[in-house]
């Protein structure tokens, strides 16, 4: 299983760097259901993963021109600062059992990974359905400073809360509200995941949480080649073909993680 689960930090980092966003959707359930991980330790633990991969993927989009920075850092600010505190003072207050309906107990894990599945649903259909205005107009449009700003701040909760770099979200909103690109969407959301989620995993340092930094970088190596893999990739597919992909790894990822805490537990 720790094979199959390195195998999968391949392809994590693979699709991290194709669509810039999804890798912490893969990486929490493969490092609890694959490595048998603790969900609180897992969300830890991709946070640092998903932000590393995400400094190369970065590094490489911008040397590209694939990077919005004006936009990234007006968006990465509030959302940094959200994730710090709810990482450090919100998550480490959960605790094991949360209450019970009937026989059904809600425990920390359910709680976590379903709230990780819904907020799955609207990302996905925003990048599913689109607006046919989007695919004629590639300008941005005036920036709207409030509402980048209060989504920067969910986000940042968002990301705490389920060890995501919080890309699912971001490149919608990039793509949605400011009008990015879908590539540059793609290379800002990048640089945006690796800040949020590496403050992120500072406050798990601050709090105490206990780190097997051996395991932890070679797992993160490993993502670092698929997102390596996936900069050379992205040159030869079409906005288009990302974004509606996008939309639907994570529709099927939200189903997949809400059968598995009810149905299949």
């Amino acid at each position: 299983m720790e094979i199959i689960g390195f195998v999968l930090a391949i392809v994590m980092g693979f699709i991290l760097g194709l669509l810039g966003g999804g890798g912490s959707i893969l990486t929490v359930p493969i490092l609890v259901y694959i490595l048998s991980i603790d969900p609180v330790l897992a969300t830890a633990y991709s946070l640092f993963v998903v932000g590393a991969s995400s400094v190369v993927g970065a590094w490489r989009k911008s040397s590209q021109k694939l990077v919005d920075w004006k936009t990234g850092l007006i968006f990465a600010l509030p959302s940094l600062t959200a994730v710090f505190l709810t990482r450090y003072f919100l998550v480490p207050a959960i605790p094991a059992e949360l209450f019970s309906i009937g026989e059904f107990i809600i425990t920390r894990q359910v709680a976590i990974m379903g709230f990780f599945a819904l907020v799955m649903f609207p990302a996905s259909y925003s990048m599913i359905k689109g607006r046919k205005e989007e695919q004629k107009q590639e300008e941005q449009k005036p920036f709207n400073y409030p509402l980048i700003i209060i989504q920067g701040m969910l986000v940042g909760v968002v990301t705490a809360l389920v060890g995501a770099g919080g890309g699912f979200l971001i490149v919608p909103a990039l793509v949605l509200l400011v009008r990015l690109p879908i590539k540059t969407a793609i290379g800002t959301s990048l640089v945006i995941i690796s800040i949020n989620s590496l403050v992120g995993f500072m406050g798990d340092l601050s709090s105490g949480q206990e780190i097997d930094w051996i395991f932890l970088l070679s797992f993160t190596a490993f993502s670092a080649v698929g997102m390596l893999i996936a900069i050379y990739v992205t040159k030869f597919v079409r906005a288009d073909v990302l974004k509606k992909g996008f939309g639907w790894f994570v529709l099927a990822m939200a189903v997949f993680i809400i059968l598995k805490e009810t149905v299949l537990s």
